[in-house]
């Protein structure tokens, strides 16, 4: 270079070809002209999340040092597939479950025939296209989903015995006790489709609460959800005497599972992605706000009540200091997940080792207690925990098994 004379950008580039092959690589990846990345093919948009510090919550979060959760039992290990929310009856019988492969089954006793097919969300359903086995909860069933259903949420209404179903496709349906064809409520709201139905509570004036993950995308791509940050999720209301449904929260980050409080005054609702227990007021001085109830250390999925008015929470866990980066910096997730590698070694690269963790709080949002299953010995990716006949029953969306916990050996 020439004392005292400036080179243009162009050529400062070419004397330093390594820049330049630098700068062409990422321009490769950034394009992935050949959609090999885990977000090839999609409109990926990443944007920062609302969330909390990574300092804040894991620091003061207790753990679980016995590990607890994992002196569970698993029980009807490839009988069941991906039985994410697990029900019981107005009369105790139970559990139902809805299933991957878009049936509700019924658990009968041993001695009562075992699983019985108790409920359809799909009148399109079939056994030769739609009853994939074990291989429900895999990729398989994922082109097949649109036409069989996932039922998701199931919540039973105590006065009538009616069976009201989330599911991911067909959205917000209702069965009556007998089972048979669930009966569609809620598909759309102001003519626009319910994309992706996930969780749902009754009120005791007879409105049914659900959650709708997003407006983007679908439960096969639910990832693209939290990889993004995407905040198009709602917390919707179906009123039955006007059979109309209504926007009640708009902008949330992947909403997912729905809880009232023992007195209904309020509601509890997950959000996913940003992993935190919201509260929304439906009576007081605070009504129709929402606030934050908990931050939690992992993904949130299904929260559930307790005879004590407690809350159980399902937690995928953990969060990590390299994750916290990339919810940061939304450049480095268009860069990163457009790597030509596949989705399980860029989790790990960020120190994601994914385990179960189940919390129970009280109305003010105060712990009272963590259960932990480090080594997924009983279950790696856990969807719901619900406390019935002194055990604690707990689903998940991921794998063919449901796993129960005596409470007495908690103690």
């Amino acid at each position: 270079m020439v004392k005292g004379k400036y080179l243009p950008k162009d050529e400062v580039l070419l004397q330093h070809p390594i820049l330049v092959f630098v700068f062409l690589v990422l321009g490769f990846i950034v394009m992935d002209p050949f959609e090999l990345s885990p977000v090839g093919g999609h409109d990926f948009r990443p944007v920062k999340n609302d969330i909390a510090s990574y300092e804040e919550v894991m620091g003061n979060w207790p753990k679980d040092n016995h590990s607890r959760l994992a002196r569970g039992d698993k029980v009807f290990v490839d009988e069941v597939f991906g039985p994410e929310s697990l029900e019981f009856d107005i009369h105790g019988r139970g559990p139902y479950a809805g299933l991957a492969d878009g049936r509700i089954v019924r658990w009968m006793g041993q001695d009562g025939g075992g699983w019985e097919t108790f409920a359809f969300v799909s009148r399109n359903w079939s056994n030769e296209i739609c009853a994939k086995g074990v291989n429900s909860t895999t990729y398989k069933q994922w082109k097949f989903e649109k036409q069989c259903g996932r039922p998701l949420g199931l919540r039973f209404d105590k006065s009538s015995g009616d069976l009201y179903i989330a599911d991911a496709y067909f959205g917000v349906l209702v069965v009556g006790p007998k089972g048979g064809y669930a009966t569609p409520l809620a598909t759309n709201v102001a003519g626009k489709p319910i994309l992706f139905a996930n969780d749902l509570d009754i009120h005791h004036n007879g409105s049914v609460f659900f959650t709708d993950s997003s407006k983007r995308y679908d439960r096969v791509n639910h990832f693209f959800i939290m990889l993004e940050g995407e905040a198009t999720g709602r917390l919707l209301r179906y009123d039955p005497p006007t059979k109309t449904t209504h926007v009640v929260l708009d902008g949330l980050a992947f909403p997912n599972g729905v809880q009232f409080s023992r007195d209904h005054s309020f509601l509890l609702y997950t959000e996913t992605t940003n992993c935190r227990l919201m509260k929304y007021w439906l009576e007081g001085p605070k009504n129709g706000t929402s606030e934050i109830m908990a931050n939690l250390p992992g993904f949130p999925d299904n929260v559930r009540i307790n005879e004590k008015g407690e809350f159980w929470v399902a937690i995928d866990c953990c969060r990590t200091r390299a994750q916290e980066v990339l919810i940061n910096n939304p450049w480095m997730r268009s860069v990163y997940f457009r790597l030509p590698v596949h989705m399980r070694y860029l989790a790990k690269w960020v120190g994601m080792k994914m385990y179960s963790v189940v919390s129970r709080f009280n109305e003010k949002g105060e712990i009272l207690d963590v259960l932990e299953d480090r080594k997924g010995a009983v279950m790696k990716l856990v969807s719901e925990v619900r406390e019935e006949k002194g055990k604690l029953w707990i689903g998940t969306v991921a794998h063919n098994h449901i796993a129960t916990l005596a409470l007495e050996s908690l103690l």
